[in-house]
């Protein structure tokens, strides 16, 4: 019986215990629990209800341009547009904003202190639960990306999108910087 005095964790290890077996399992996700297909079986599972392979349903495939500026939000956020642009080097659009919006993957966070108080960018609860992370802190660290010769500035900018770097990525740690203390 679940009450005030229950011990949380015993009771998600007895649920995790009992979908041993299963095809899902129970998942810390956005900082809460679902339910999830296990990779073995979600191709199976795609086949039979027709949904994209890789996709939640109801979701689309984010452009290059959409992931890059998914990217750079996840890692420096909050994070205006105009930093967005400066980073890219050229504008980046309200429409590719607006797209990230309808899909949930950002919000509007605080407003800037810089003059005009522009409106930042931060991830939501949607993006975790769409690339399968509880925290941003399992992102993967930036700076060993750098070094592992995976990911280098200079490649974003060129449009070089390491494979992988599509929905369902993940684990890690964060890069140190400017959002550490933003983190959720």
């Amino acid at each position: 019986m679940v009450g005030k005095n229950c011990n949380l964790e015993l009771v998600i290890d007895d649920i995790r215990t009992e979908l041993a077996g299963r095809p899902y399992e129970l998942v810390a996700v956005a900082g809460g629990w679902q339910h999830r297909t296990k990779k073995a079986f979600s191709d199976v599972i795609r086949g039979a209800f027709g949904t994209a392979a890789g996709h939640a349903e109801g979701s689309k495939e984010l452009s290059q341009s959409e992931a890059l500026v998914l990217m750079c939000i996840a890692y420096f956020q909050p994070i205006t547009r105009g930093e967005l642009s400066s980073f890219f080097g050229k504008e980046v659009s309200r429409d590719l904003i607006g797209v990230l919006r309808a899909q949930e993957l950002i919000a509007s966070g605080p407003r800037s202190p810089q003059p005009g108080a522009p409106y930042t960018y931060v991830t939501t609860k949607t993006f975790l639960s769409q690339f399968g992370l509880d925290t941003l802190r399992q992102l993967p660290d930036f700076e060993a990306l750098e070094d592992a010769g995976l990911l280098s500035k200079e490649k974003l900018l060129a449009g070089d999108i390491p494979a992988g770097l599509g929905r369902g990525g993940g684990g890690g740690r964060r890069r140190r910087g400017r959002a550490n203390d933003r983190r959720r």
